[in-house]
């Protein structure tokens, strides 16, 4: 019986590689993939879904407007045996229970994988919605620098300061983001400590 799942994990837990190792899996069993990403992650292009270690493939994009219930039953019926969603987080609530009606409806597994929650700690609404109607959740961990289990996705300004206020969606990779635990956010927050970033030069490679 096929399953809806939602593999989350924070910033940098290797999701998008996990996604695509996933694809080409089944792709190596002559199984048939379709894999899709919202349209807010513009990051990669519109037809190309990347993860960090390199792995890329074409993608499918799937706008707020769409109906995936609908585009499934139109375009891809008897045409794939599983749907792999990457940065699922973005996807509207509504898009969500169209995925559920695709596992219930016609026994497809569909596997979602994104961030749980925002850089305020506030979960996103696709990410939500997973966490009520999956079958299957299931955490992709990463650690903070400090060792302990990351699970903030904390977003860094110009300046290397934590972000505690702004927009919920601003696309950025390690420019950006780093994954914390909490305490470590928490701390830098309260003592206003200056984040270092990976991949960017330190004050001794200036």
């Amino acid at each position: 019986m096929a399953k809806l799942y939602f593999k989350y994990g924070a910033m940098g837990s290797s999701k998008t590689a996990q996604a695509l190792i996933t694809k080409y899996n089944y792709e190596e069993n002559d199984l048939k993939v379709w894999l899709v990403k919202p349209s807010a992650d513009t990051r990669d292009g519109r037809q190309i879904l990347r993860s960090r270690i390199g792995l890329q493939a074409q993608v499918e994009i799937i706008p707020p407007e769409c109906d995936v219930l609908e585009l499934f039953r139109r375009t891809r019926l008897g045409q794939c045996d599983v749907i792999i969603v990457d940065e699922c987080q973005f996807m509207l609530p509504e898009q969500i229970d169209q995925l559920r009606a695709i596992v219930d409806e016609h026994n497809l597994p569909v596997m979602c994988f994104g961030l749980r929650t925002d850089f305020q700690c506030h979960l996103f609404g696709g990410s939500r919605r997973l966490m009520e109607v999956a079958d299957t959740i299931q955490e992709i961990k990463t650690i903070c620098d400090c060792g302990a289990k990351a699970t903030v996705n904390a977003r860094i300004d110009a300046e290397g300061y934590i972000v505690t206020e702004g927009a919920q969606l601003m696309l950025g990779g390690n420019d950006s983001y780093i994954a914390m635990c909490h305490k470590c956010w928490i701390r830098g927050i309260r003592e206003r400590k200056k984040i270092k970033l990976h991949g960017a030069p330190s004050e001794l490679d200036t």
